[in-house]
């Protein structure tokens, strides 16, 4: 198998590695390479990752990115990309539309007039119009998913430490039982040093959903560095139980194993990290310790 992990590709693309992993975990992207049980991101996964992050950053909120690829799977069926068929309309608009067989279309199936005759005009007028009902329940997540995407955007930059924490903040008061913002929310916490709020922000994430990587694995970093080894190790194997295939948990396995002088629990983990990544960044030092 021949591709990119989900870590070149979350660099190469210019997203966080959190926000790639919820993308794939809700399902609006997949890699497509398998070799055996191992997955990766092959090129075109990679344009659809940059898809995503240009409807983003055209202010298409995330809800609506991801309602347009049910509706075209559904009514669209021999698309075999959806997500790459999706396009802003114009200029400075939210709204996104596809071509199909010649025909300008929405999502949802309604064709769409464009009297500018060119596909970037202003003027564009629905055959018919609906309106949507949608439930309480539905609004809260809808605005908690707008102000995630709205953290994620400013939590890898210092200077917006404090505008991501209050959108994190926000995203939890729409929907307290979103994991992915507490998780997201005690990374931003740790990256300030403030570990005991970050602590309880990934105690909390896992309380919603035990099965949370991310969440296991920093909670296991903060552990370790306490130098509590045992409840560290507990959620490393956690983390890998969820998701074997993730290089990363191998390699924090490996280095926790080192430091408790167990090389042959450790080399095991080093060993299969390089079945999962053999040229990652971490792959001179595994080939070494392989190697004493």
């Amino acid at each position: 198998m021949r591709g990119y992990t989900r870590g070149d590709a979350a660099r190469i693309c210019g997203v966080s590695l959190a926000r790639l992993r919820y993308w794939e975990r809700t399902a609006l992207l997949e890699p497509s390479l398998r070799g055996g049980s191992e997955r990766a991101f092959g090129f075109r996964d990679l344009l659809s990752v940059k898809k995503v992050r240009a409807l983003l950053d055209h202010g298409v909120p995330l809800r609506r990115i991801r309602r347009s690829m049910q509706d075209l799977r559904r009514r669209v069926p021999e698309l075999e990309r959806p997500l790459g068929a999706l396009r802003v309309w114009a200029k400075g608009s939210s709204r996104v539309v596809i071509r199909h067989d010649g025909v300008l279309l929405e999502p949802d199936g309604q064709m769409v007039l464009d009297f500018a005759g060119t596909g970037d005009g202003n003027v564009v007028a629905p055959l018919v119009g609906r309106r949507l009902a949608i439930e309480p329940s539905a609004l809260h997540q809808q605005r908690a998913l707008e102000w995630f995407e709205r953290g994620c955007k400013l939590d890898s930059d210092r200077t917006t430490y404090g505008d991501a924490i209050e959108a994190y903040e926000r995203a939890l008061r729409a929907d307290p039982e979103f994991a992915d913002a507490h998780c997201n929310l005690g990374s931003v916490y740790f990256n300030q040093d403030r570990r005991t709020t970050a602590k309880a922000c990934f105690a909390r994430a896992l309380e919603v959903d035990p099965h949370h990587v991310e969440a296991h694995l920093n909670l296991a970093t903060l552990l370790e560095d306490e130098e509590r080894y045992q409840s560290a190790l507990g959620h490393y194997k956690a983390a890998l139980a969820v998701d074997p295939l993730q290089p990363d948990i191998r390699v924090s396995l490996a280095l926790l194993f080192d430091r408790l002088g167990l090389p042959r629990k450790a080399r095991e983990h080093w060993r299969r990290y390089l079945q999962l990544d053999p040229s990652g960044s971490w792959a001179d030092l595994a080939h070494r310790r392989l190697t004493d």
